[in-house]
């Protein structure tokens, strides 16, 4: 079985265990009527339109 050479300093243990920690920016799209940038699957907040049908009417 292998065996590491040196030992893993506490510091860069937890800089591997925190990566996974780190929260991302969520992804964007183009709303294709208005061209707003919005979030995937989702119903546009500018226009109100989702998969070419109002959805929602905004004032």
């Amino acid at each position: 079985m292998a065996v590491p050479k040196k030992k893993k300093s506490k510091m860069k243990t937890r800089m591997r265990r925190a990566s996974n920690w780190r929260l991302d920016a969520p992804s964007r799209s183009t709303c294709p009527r208005c061209s707003a940038a919005k979030i995937p699957h989702t119903v546009c907040g500018t226009c109100g339109w989702y998969k070419g049908r109002v959805a929602v009417t905004i004032d």
